[in-house]
């Protein structure tokens, strides 16, 4: 007979645990069937694709026609998402580790809270409280989007607070799940160096006599200018980790920003990934990586996007030299920045970042205004979110 794991509760031994580290990221669909009810939730989100007032009309009428082109994309990725499993490896060992560093908060266990797949963040605030979370346990909503963004961190955070009304109320009994986020991290050292064992790996694969002229493209999801222009903080926080990158690098290659994914007519954040590698093998700059700096493990963007698309075309232009570095997957480097991150914030006290008390300067969501106001958590922080 199988074993039976007893699930984590309130009972465990130490002084201040167990505690739940709840990764939050976008998640994939793991089979070629999940591709349907995948997209509809993702072109459901206002928060992350905005179509204004026929966002409820549009949205099903847009992911009912993308899902036969997404299911072959999936299907030549091997047939879904690898999210979930890289997920699971890096929060499960990044839970090892504090288990060892922070024994007053342990044991940590680790869920999962995906936006559009499961899963989803319902199942997992359900999975916390059968699991005697509810009775003022201790939870931190742990982004993986490194640079925050109201389309993505945001949007989850939305999700994760939409949830707790829900299923503990206003005034839970028992005091309810005590909440805390780790809502952006994108300089921290060892995300950085994790980027740069990656980059010099792969530049190592050049001549030595073309190495320091290979161009070094960041890309990452784009946005769409609407948002942008509403103060939205992701462009910054990304060119704040490029920057940070390519200081640890030496500045040792030319290097540029680029963003990609963009989806339907509307203006995005540019200039677009594919066209930046076109034009300068095109110019003549053949030897180029290609270097995902917003995503923490590879997904349909990396492997499909990136890989089948980009890189593909570039070598049909005679840009031979066009390549990718690894996606941050398994690395041991990341995972111990990852238990850095989350045991300084453990060991902070702080409920979350002083940047998410202050919102968008065009901002007038009022979901998001009471969002922050409850994971600011105190009176005194919630005082200072700025309508």
């Amino acid at each position: 007979m199988a074993t039976v794991i007893p699930p984590v509760t309130q009972s465990s031994t130490s002084r201040n645990g167990p505690t739940a580290m709840v990764f939050m990221n976008m998640g994939g669909p793991q089979t070629l069937p999940e591709v349907g009810p995948f997209l509809s939730r993702l072109f459901a989100d206002a928060d992350l694709i905005p179509l204004g007032r026929l966002q409820n009309y549009l949205g099903p009428l847009i992911s009912r026609r993308r899902t036969p082109k997404i299911q072959d994309q999936y299907a030549s990725i091997g047939g879904g998402s690898p999210i979930r499993k890289w997920s699971e490896y890096q929060s499960s060992e990044m839970c090892k580790i504090l288990d060892e560093r922070c024994p007053e908060s342990a044991p940590h266990k680790s869920y999962l809270a995906f936006r559009y797949a499961d899963p989803l963040t319902e199942e997992m605030y359900q999975k916390l409280l059968d699991d005697g979370f509810g009775k003022q346990g201790r939870a931190v909503a742990f982004t993986q989007y490194p640079q925050y963004s109201c389309s993505t961190t945001g949007s989850s955070l939305n999700e994760l607070w939409k949830w707790r009304i829900r299923l503990e109320g206003q005034k839970p009994e028992g005091g309810g799940v005590k909440w805390s986020v780790i809502d952006r991290w994108p300089v921290h050292p060892g995300l950085i160096e994790s980027f740069a064992q990656n980059i010099e790996a792969q530049l190592v694969t050049y001549p030595a006599e073309v190495r320091k002229d290979v161009v070094l493209l960041f890309s990452a999801h784009s946005l769409p200018m609407s948002v942008v222009n509403r103060g939205d903080t992701y462009p910054a926080e990304v060119a704040a980790t490029v920057h940070a990158v390519m200081t640890r690098l030496n500045f040792s290659n030319p290097y540029r920003l680029c963003w990609q994914s963009q989806v339907g007519p509307s203006a995005w954040l540019g200039a677009q990934t594919s066209d930046t590698v076109t034009a300068y093998v095109r110019k003549g700059h053949k030897d180029l990586i290609l270097i995902p700096i917003a995503f923490t493990s590879d997904h349909i963007e990396t492997l499909f996007e990136l890989d089948q698309e980009v890189i593909h075309e570039a070598h049909k232009e005679g840009g031979t030299g066009v390549k990718r570095a690894e996606s941050l997957n398994g690395s041991a480097t990341f995972i111990g920045a990852l238990a850095d991150v989350a045991e300084r914030h453990l060991r902070s006290g702080e409920t979350c970042s002083r940047q998410m008390g202050i919102r968008c300067q065009g901002c007038k969501s009022e979901r998001c205004l009471e969002q922050k106001r409850f994971f600011m958590n105190t009176e005194r922080d919630v005082q200072e979110v700025i309508r």
